[in-house]
Formats: structure tokens, sequence, C-alpha cells
């Protein structure tokens, strides 16, 4: 079944290149068929980007999918044109009175901000708020993990001393768990990160079930007793070339970053970088 996506949006070209059955709004209105719908808080700088990968793999749902998408940072953006903001993206106070199947919160770039410098942490307080009455279930993705756990069970910020990036082995532990139904029991999956999500910590801090983790990048996949809220800590909707592009973009302003791990083949950042977790992505966005 299609993806259902707004007119022009620039993603129905991407996806449909890569044979992706996407439908128009247009064309979708014309169909007496309920949706399944999501909405994406989209808190990443380059927004389009980040629509391609999330769209792509909300795609693999046997279901039509109707996709909203929400900003709540009014800042200025140095990475998305205003017109594609002010055309595709919706304000909180659009839609604070619908409900939705699902909401995905995507990482963000504040690995090191302290939660009260973040400058729209209280509307993401009061996005997850709200989500608890008028979303079936929250996807929390990377950073977005970290500020849910904050959030939702007060804990504080866990920082690693040095920034995780690269493709880790991880652990399936719950086998028949729904959630990670046809993941390997082992499987790879990137991370780009500074949080930090130990196994004990969360284990003894919240009442989450861990259903995934690695012994380099701690918790990948949890969710909670009623499976309302499910965290990844990873980025398993990265491109093959994402972590490479944040490697150059780092180098370039000096940062000196470590390389990622796993990542080139040979250990060789001039060889091109293959996704090898694709199969593992797939799963992690289950909709059926």
């Amino acid at each position: 079944m299609p993806i259902r996506i707004p007119d022009r949006l620039p993603a129905a070209n991407v996806l449909t290149q890569e044979n992706i059955f996407v439908m128009t709004e247009t064309r979708a209105v014309n169909q007496e068929i309920r949706p399944m719908r999501v909405l994406l808080l989209n808190l990443m700088p380059k927004k389009i980007e980040t629509e391609n990968q999330l769209l792509r793999m909300l795609s693999n749902s046997p279901l039509q999918i109707g996709v909203d998408l929400l900003r709540i940072d009014d800042r200025p953006s140095k990475n998305t044109p205003l017109s594609h903001l002010e055309h595709f993206y919706h304000d909180f106070e659009q839609v604070q009175d619908q409900f939705y199947d699902g909401l995905i919160i995507t990482g963000a770039p504040l690995g090191l901000t302290d939660f009260c410098d973040v400058v729209y942490w209280d509307k993401i307080e009061r996005v997850i708020e709200w989500a608890k009455s008028h979303v079936t279930s929250t996807l929390f993705l990377c950073w977005a993990a970290q500020a849910g756990l904050k959030i939702l069970y007060g804990l504080d910020k866990q920082t690693r001393l040095q920034k995780l990036s690269g493709v880790y082995e991880h652990q399936n532990l719950a086998q028949y768990e729904p959630l990670v139904r046809g993941f390997d029991d082992v499987f790879l999956a990137p991370h780009s990160r500074y949080a930090d999500f130990p196994v004990d910590f969360i284990r003894q801090k919240t009442d989450l079930k861990i259903l995934a983790a690695s012994e380099q990048a701690g918790v990948y996949l949890a969710v909670s007793p009623d499976r309302r809220q499910v965290f990844v800590t990873g980025h398993p909707e990265y491109d093959a070339d994402t972590l490479h592009l944040e490697y150059q973009r780092d180098l370039e302003v000096g940062i000196e970053p470590r390389m990622p791990e796993n990542y080139y083949p040979g250990n060789n950042a001039n060889n091109s970088p293959r996704a090898t977790w694709r199969s593992m992505a797939t799963c992690c966005f289950p909709t059926g």
C-alpha cells in the first residue's frame, strides 16, 4: 500500500524513483480508506533529508499511512528553505485538537546542551504530554529518547565523554516481543550521539523493557509496559552515507572527530560506506 504525503513534498520524487508507491493527498482523498495517521516532529536541521529517510521507512507498511509534519522551532533555518517549512509544516496549534495513531520525534544535534538551555524545551514537554491523550504510540529517536526519558521518567542527562559514532553490533534480548519481530539475534545499527544509555541505569530507574542492547552502545531499543512509548537510541533511518557526511562536516569545521567505527570498509575513510542495517531498520518501524 502507498504512503500518503502532501502534494509537492520533495520526498515524493525521491521515493518514486526508488519504486516506492507514493500517493499524494489530492489522490488519496478520493479513496474510501481510513489511513493510519502519523505525526512527524522533525527536530533535525536538514529537514528534507530526514523526511526522505523516515518516509522511506514508513513506506514498508501494508497500510495506507497519512503523514503530517510538525515543527516547534520558529527560528530561521540554515538548512531548510523557509518556503518548504511554511508550505509543508504545521505549528502545534494546528494539530493539537487532532488524534494520531503514531508520533515520531526525531533526534537533534543537542547532545552537549543541557535540557534547560534547549530553546524549545517547554514545547517538547507540551507535545509529549499532549501525546498521552492524543497519540496511540510515540517513537523517540536518539536525542528525543533522552528527552523523553527526562520528561516521562525524570532521568537526568547521561553524556559520554566522546561521541559515539559508527555502526555497532547489538543483541536481540526479546525474541518473541512483537516490536523486534524480524530482527536477527545479532544485528548492526548506526549511532551518532553524545547521549549515553547504560543498560543498568535504564533498568534501575525505569519500568521500560529493554528489547535490544550493545556492549559498546548501551540500550538500543526499549518500550514502556503499555507499549505506548518506544525508545530507539540510534538512527535506523540513516542512509548509507549519512555518517560519512557528518564526519566530513565535523572535519571541515575543525572539530577533529574520531572516524566512525566499523563503518568504512577496511576502516579506510576513502572507501565508500555500505548500509549494513537496512533489514533491521525496516523492522524498526512497525506500522502494520
